[in-house]
C-alpha cells in the first residue's frame, strides 16, 4: 500500500472515531456535575451550571416518588420522565429514565428520540411494540420490526428511529424506559407534521401524503393548528 493510501486510511479512521465520539452525550470530566440554574453557583457545563462539589448533598441524587404515574391523555397514555431537569445529579451522566403508563388499549403514538436509544421493559400488561428503519439500501424501503411483549420482556428502539408502544390488553399496563441521553428529546410524528407552529403549508402536506386539502386542514385542526394556508 502506498504511503498516501495509508495516510488517507488513518485520516478516514480518525474521522469515523471522532464522529462516533460526538454522536452521544459527552463524558463528564469530574465525578459529577450537579445541575443548578444560578450562574453564581458554578460554571456553565453541558447545558447546566455545576454546583460546587463541596456543597453537593445526597439529596441531589434523589427524587422523592419520581416515578408516580401521571394522568392519561386522550390516547390513554402518560409518561413520567426523570432527567437532569428534575434530578440534578443526572447532569452530564448521559442517561435518563421514564415511566410509561397505559390505559386499556392505550397508545404511545409513533415518535422518535433524536438523541437517545431507548430500552423498554414491561412492568404490567401486553404490548405490541415496534420501530421502522430508515431507508434501506437497494430500494429496501422502511422495514418494520415489531413484537408482542409481556410482563418482564425487554425491547430496544435504536436512536432516532420511529417507534411506538401499544397496550393491546383489556387492562392497564405500564413499563420503564431507559434512555441513553440526559436530554433524549421527543418528536411525535403526527403532532410535528400536522401540529407545527406555524403550520406547514396545506399544499405541501396534501401532495406529500396524497390527501385532499380539506383532509389536511381537518388533521391540522385535530393536532392544535386550525386552518393552515
Amino acid at each position: 500500500m502506498k504511503t498516501s493510501q495509508i495516510i488517507f486510511a488513518y485520516v478516514a479512521l480518525f474521522a469515523i472515531i471522532s464522529f462516533v465520539a460526538y454522536a452521544t452525550d459527552p463524558n463528564q470530566l469530574q465525578d459529577f456535575c450537579v445541575g443548578v440554574n444560578q450562574p453564581l453557583d458554578g460554571v456553565f457545563v453541558n447545558g447546566l451550571f455545576c454546583r460546587d462539589p463541596n456543597l453537593v448533598k445526597p439529596e441531589d441524587f434523589f427524587l422523592f416518588r419520581g416515578l408516580i404515574p401521571g394522568n392519561l391523555d386522550k390516547l390513554g397514555f402518560s409518561v413520567t420522565l426523570v432527567s437532569a431537569t428534575n434530578l440534578a445529579g443526572l447532569n452530564t451522566l448521559g442517561i435518563s429514565l421514564a415511566r410509561l403508563d397505559f390505559g386499556p388499549f392505550g397508545l404511545n403514538p409513533p415518535h422518535t428520540h433524536p438523541r437517545a436509544t431507548e430500552v423498554f421493559t414491561v412492568l404490567e400488561g401486553t404490548f405490541l411494540v415496534g420501530f421502522v428503519t430508515s431507508n434501506l439500501a437497494n430500494n429496501g424501503g422502511n422495514k418494520l420490526f415489531a413484537k408482542v411483549l409481556n410482563k418482564g420482556d425487554v425491547f430496544v428502539f435504536p436512536q432516532g428511529l420511529i417507534h411506538f408502544q401499544f397496550n393491546i390488553g383489556n387492562y392497564p399496563g405500564s413499563g420503564i424506559s431507559g434512555l441513553s441521553s440526559q436530554n433524549p428529546g421527543v418528536i411525535t410524528i403526527a403532532n410535528a407534521v400536522f401540529g407545527s407552529n406555524p403550520p406547514i403549508s396545506v399544499d405541501v402536506l396534501a401532495k406529500a401524503f396524497n390527501l385532499d386539502p380539506n383532509t389536511v386542514k381537518y388533521l391540522q385542526a385535530q393536532f392544535g393548528m386550525p386552518g393552515g394556508y
